[in-house]
């Protein structure tokens, strides 16, 4: 299926969108992750009904709609721009008249990813480059405090990674390399098309 085919299925509108929305160094445009990687990530990453996952800089709502209904997990998205949160609801509303009951929470939260207040139930983190690798580090250190407090293994999910992020990961964090899905045989680009994944705990 295309990026409409699927928006169509899921009754959702996040195909074609592509904007700058902050004027800060911090934090990067916004980008839905192509339907396609999707596809090949979670071929390769099975989810747990058990499983709480966040999207840092969710947008529109792309992969918390994809994993919902793909796995009929919780998953929370987490959105600091106003008007991509308010297209988040609307097609939270379009999304609910399909799905009707269903295994498994959908919500959007408004507000800056660092401020974001991690659940006990909340062990898988999705990152497709939303902000600085100094915001992104302050996000991990708000991910661990919660592991000390509520002990539990945690999945980061990056897509397209920069190196500063895999830098910090590899060299100042606790979390280590669990598994590389690559996407860009799909596009014919390059290798940073790629997502990966790594762990903490068992």
């Amino acid at each position: 299926m295309n990026e409409q085919d699927y928006d169509r299925l899921l009754r959702i509108k996040t195909a074609g969108t592509l904007q700058l929305l902050n004027q800060s160094i911090h934090y990067n445009r916004y980008e839905a992750t192509p339907y396609e990687a999707l596809d090949a990530l979670f071929n390769e990453y099975e989810l747990k009904r058990t499983d709480g996952v966040v999207d840092f800089g969710c947008g529109k709502g792309r992969l918390p709609f994809y994993v919902h209904h793909r796995f009929h997990v919780s998953v929370t998205g987490v959105e600091m721009s106003g008007p991509l949160y308010q297209d988040a609801l609307e097609n939270k509303a379009g999304y609910m008249q399909k799905v009707k009951k269903t295994r498994g929470f959908i919500r959007f939260e408004r507000g800056l990813a660092e401020e974001y207040e991690v659940e006990p139930a909340d062990n898988i983190f999705y990152f497709f480059n939303p902000f600085s690798v100094q915001i992104f580090m302050k996000v991990v250190n708000n991910i661990l405090k919660s592991v000390e407090q509520y002990k539990r293994a945690v999945d980061l999910i990056l897509y397209y990674p920069t190196t500063e992020y895999i830098q910090f990961l590899e060299s100042a964090s606790i979390f280590k390399l669990l598994k590389e899905v690559k996407v860009h045989e799909l596009y014919d680009q390059n290798e940073n098309e790629r997502f990966l994944i790594f762990r903490f705990g068992d």
